[in-house]
Parts: C-alpha cells; sequence; structure tokens
C-alpha cells in the first residue's frame, strides 16, 4: 500500500511528460516483460476453470485497465493530494461492493466509516469550491478519482477469490497481459504522435519503477498476503495509500497541504480505520469475503 500511494502520487510527474494512454500502455509492456516467467502454471496448480478466467478478465478490465485511466486522468487534473484524500475511500467502496454484491451485513461501526469517508471527500470539494476560480481543478478530475476507488474496490473483492485457485505470481502476469491488450489499441495510438526523445533519462527511470512497482511488485505483494490474512484485516493497512500519496505530494512534488485537505484526510482516514479494524467479538466482525 506504501507503494500504491507512492506512484499514485509520483504518476502526477508521469503524465506531465507521457500521454496516458501511452504512460499506461508502456507501463503494462515493461511489466509483462519482467514477468514472463511467472505465466507459466506451476505443477501443482490446477487448471484455470471458466470462472477463473473471468474474475481474472474483469480483475484486469477493472483493476488495472479503467483503475489506470482514471486514477492517471484525475491525478493529471487535480493533485497528488487530492488523489490520496479521495483514495481513502478505498475500504467504504469495498464495505458497499460487499453489501450489494456479495449480500454481507454493513454493520453499524461499517457504516459510520462510510460516513467518515464520504464526509472527508465533501471537504475536499467545498475547498476546492473555495478556491479562486483559475486555482480550482475540473470537477471531473475527482469523479475520475472517485472512479479509481471502486475500481480498486472491485480489484479487491476480485481478487480475494482469485487467490483461493491461483498463485499470487500467475495472477499478477495474467491481469497485466489482459491490461497491455486492453490499451494497446489507445496506446499505439498515441505512441505514433509522441516524440520520444524529449523524454529525459529521469523520466525513463520513473517509468521503470511505475511499471515494476504498480504492474508487478504491488500486485504479488497484495494477493500473497490476502491468502493468509483475512480481507478486513487487510484491509487496514491501506491505511498507507493516503498517507504514502499525501507525503511524496508534499514533500517531493512540493504541493500544498491546507487546513481543508489536513481535515479531509483525517476524516477520511477514520473512516478507513472504522470500516476496516477487526472488531472484538465474532458478531462485530465483518465477514472476510
Amino acid at each position: 500500500m506504501m507503494l500504491v500511494g507512492s506512484y499514485v502520487a509520483l504518476s502526477k510527474s508521469l503524465v506531465a511528460v507521457f500521454p496516458v494512454f501511452l504512460l499506461a500502455w508502456l507501463r503494462f509492456g515493461i511489466a509483462a516483460i519482467a514477468m514472463l516467467g511467472w505465466v507459466r502454471r506451476a505443477p501443482a496448480e490446477p487448471r484455470l476453470s471458466a470462472g477463473d478466467r473471468k474474475l481474472l478478465f474483469f480483475e484486469s478490465f477493472l483493476g488495472n485497465f479503467l483503475f489506470s485511466i482514471c486514477m492517471l486522468f484525475g491525478v493529471q487534473a487535480t493533485s497528488a493530494v487530492a488523489a490520496g484524500v479521495v483514495m481513502a475511500g478505498i475500504p467504504a467502496a469495498v464495505a458497499l461492493l460487499s453489501r450489494f454484491w456479495l449480500g454481507e451485513k454493513l454493520q453499524p461501526r461499517v457504516m459510520a466509516g462510510i460516513a467518515c469517508a464520504v464526509a472527508g471527500i465533501a471537504l475536499l470539494a467545498l475547498a476546492r469550491g473555495s478556491q479562486p476560480a483559475a486555482q480550482q481543478a475540473p470537477w471531473w478530475g475527482y469523479v475520475l478519482l472517485l472512479g479509481a476507488v471502486f475500481c480498486e474496490a472491485c480489484y479487491v473483492v476480485i481478487g480475494k477469490r482469485l487467490t483461493a485457485q491461483v498463485s499470487p505470481k500467475r495472477i499478477s502476469a495474467l491481469i497485466n497481459l489482459w491490461g497491455l491488450a486492453l490499451v494497446t489499441p489507445l496506446g499505439l495510438w498515441q505512441a505514433t504522435r509522441f516524440d520520444f526523445a524529449i523524454v529525459a533519462p529521469a523520466s525513463w527511470g520513473l517509468l521503470l519503477f511505475y511499471a515494476v512497482a504498480a504492474s508487478m511488485v504491488t500486485v504479488w505483494l497484495w494477493m500473497a498476503g490476502l491468502r493468509h490474512v483475512p480481507a478486513q484485516q487487510a484491509g487496514v493497512f491501506s491505511v498507507m495509500l493516503p498517507l504514502a500519496a499525501t507525503a511524496v505530494g508534499v514533500l517531493w512534488l512540493g504541493e500544498s497541504l491546507g487546513l481543508a485537505q489536513a481535515l479531509a484526510l483525517g476524516l477520511a482516514l477514520a473512516g478507513l480505520l472504522l470500516a476496516t479494524w477487526p472488531g472484538s467479538s465474532p458478531g462485530d466482525r465483518p465477514p472476510a469475503g
């Protein structure tokens, strides 16, 4: 989650150099080369069922392809700090999806967490409205970041099911290949119009980190963790995503953290902890999903 928060914030620098679809295409392409050895099925691993194949596609379509597009366009239009605040709503989105998709009952503590996360995002929107018109980020940037939150929530719910049948390394490689296939037409279109000679060596290095961290390392770490940690406890660790994104935005990119943004982040993080912290009794614990 610390790596995810870091590359969410650092992508602000990358979208200033590369067009979004080209950036996503290069990311998936670099990771595909790095993970070639992870595609093959291990001898003891069962063959993929038709259901597994569908889950892998939707895991990539929602958690890789759509998440990357929404996140990159959203960060490009807003800021790394704004992305950190909005991304803190991921556990609340997971809880909502679990209610409507899996039929899990929402505990009062979880509902209070959702309310805090929504209040944090609303406060961020109000802070945007109080800025001079020339300094305001477009409203659709925040909508795209919110879309990325629900894409990531789908990624968490589907990933929990996949880890019961498929190894974390193979999940990482297969969903990355689906992401590459989905974005290739748009990536090639932008590549034919882009002057690669203008890219500085530092930007290529940052792209390499982004590709390996986003498609390879974080997916493998997350899927490997989900195999051994209940979903509601794993959700607690996503507190590091908005903290890392905000820290990188302020310390590395030089963005400002105003009082409203700090309060919004505090509300969102309070909602995150309320929604995901393990209960003290079995009846208080949300289902493991």
